[in-house]
């Protein structure tokens, strides 16, 4: 099956001048960085010991930035390499200062090509977080003795199932991974299945992180007087709805003003058009122009800056689970004393939304009419202090018993 696998990505190689060139004219790839993922580096080569992390994207970087955290302040840890797939993570990895990190982009997954890079990089241990498993990779980790850890892991019941339908290949990848720590229950029951001997329970990791509120006074002037909603991670189709909904509140709240943060910002310019065709006067966030009165959506289009929107809200909405994508991580806005809600498709993020839901800050909602109905309700939410307390607690704790476990391989 290894070879099968190999040829797939052989096939891919030759086509990717054509594919690289497509993606990089739609803005997906560096024009100036793509060429990391054949393993060219303009990066000098590491001689210090290296701790090794990849994320895909945004949600899985911004998942590890507290184990990033403690890996600076960790003086056995020399050099931290961190490895995306996506621009956009690129991006947000940029806005931290860090001493010891290192980002290139994850490379293609080949036999030759993940050679290369464990050669040139030597890391001294891989931890992949999420959903990342890549089968020559694992392998080529595995035979140069490097441990694998599966940080914050997450197997879905469609990927589970079509791991299965090749047994014996997926327990020779599955089998490589030194340790797993899933994120909810059923990822347990899916990592046993497939192979994973060495599985510990610390909880899932996009618990912690900052509570606090980050107030931008610029931001807060130039929202002065208007009442906010915001509308996050939001993805092709569910835009419209937004402006839809928005439409209706405006009727109600003259001063309404919908703060859009959608999930992919290289679609900013096809979502201005969409909202501008039912007469929605629409602002985007890089053009620096001024809110009017007649403002009705500003669009954040930069990234790593949702934290702020947040903390000028008191209420917002998902997305990614109106369209069948499986729903986002909800616990930011929560931290920042929002109340969430969402559609019906939250699958990747079931458990989460459970608990969300027990504390009474989540609800689900299902057209227009029914969001409607739940924004008029808690537009002027305020948090119980014991629930950001509570989601305090849990993440410190999470980070703790997370870092206890990578701890014991150093």
């Amino acid at each position: 099956m290894f070879y099968i696998y190999e040829f797939i990505f052989l096939i891919f190689i030759i086509f990717s001048p054509i594919v690289f060139l497509l993606r990089i004219i739609s803005g997906k790839e560096d024009p100036k960085r793509f060429l990391e993922k054949f393993c060219f580096y303009s990066n000098n080569r590491n001689i210090d010991k290296t701790v090794w992390l990849h994320g895909a994207s945004i949600g899985e970087i911004t998942s590890i930035i507290p184990i990033v955290e403690a890996f600076e302040k960790n003086n056995k840890i020399k050099k931290i390499l961190l490895t995306s797939s996506t621009t956009s993570s690129a991006a947000v990895i940029k806005k931290y200062k860090f001493k010891k990190i290192i980002h290139v982009f994850f490379p293609i997954d080949t036999n030759y090509l993940t050679n290369k890079f464990i050669k040139y990089w030597k890391p001294q241990i891989a931890l992949f977080v999420d959903s990342e498993i890549w089968p020559n990779m694992f392998k080529n980790l595995n035979k140069n003795k490097i441990p694998i850890i599966l940080l914050n892991g997450r197997i879905t019941k469609k990927s589970f199932f079509r791991w299965r339908k090749f047994p014996r290949f997926s327990k020779k990848v599955f089998s490589k991974i030194s340790l797993a720590m899933p994120q909810n229950t059923e990822t347990i029951n899916y990592l046993k299945t497939l192979g994973v001997k060495n599985i510990k329970v610390t909880g899932n990791l996009k618990y912690f992180g900052n509570s606090k509120k980050i107030i931008d006074e610029n931001l807060k002037r130039l929202f002065k007087n208007r009442l906010i909603f915001c509308a996050a991670s939001t993805h092709d189709n569910e835009e419209l709805f937004i402006g839809k909904i928005h439409k209706e509140l405006k009727l109600k709240y003259s001063n309404l003003l919908t703060i859009l943060i959608p999930r992919h910002i290289n679609r900013s310019l096809s979502i201005t058009k969409e909202l501008e065709n039912i007469n929605l006067k629409i602002i985007n966030k890089s053009s620096k122009k001024k809110i009017s009165k007649n403002t009705d959506i500003y669009i954040v289009d930069t990234y790593g800056e949702t934290s702020k929107f947040y903390s000028l809200s008191n209420i917002t909405f998902l997305g990614g689970s109106i369209v069948p994508h499986g729903g986002q991580n909800p616990l930011e806005p929560a931290r920042m004393g929002n109340f969430i809600l969402h559609g019906p498709n939250i699958q990747n993020f079931k458990e989460i939304y459970i608990m969300l839901s027990k504390l009474n800050i989540s609800s689900k909602v299902n057209n227009i009419n029914n969001m409607k109905k739940n924004i008029i309700r808690k537009i002027k939410y305020t948090q119980p202090k014991k629930v950001r307390q509570k989601l305090n607690f849990m993440g410190k704790e999470i980070l703790e018993k997370n870092l206890n476990e990578i701890n014991k391989y150093f």
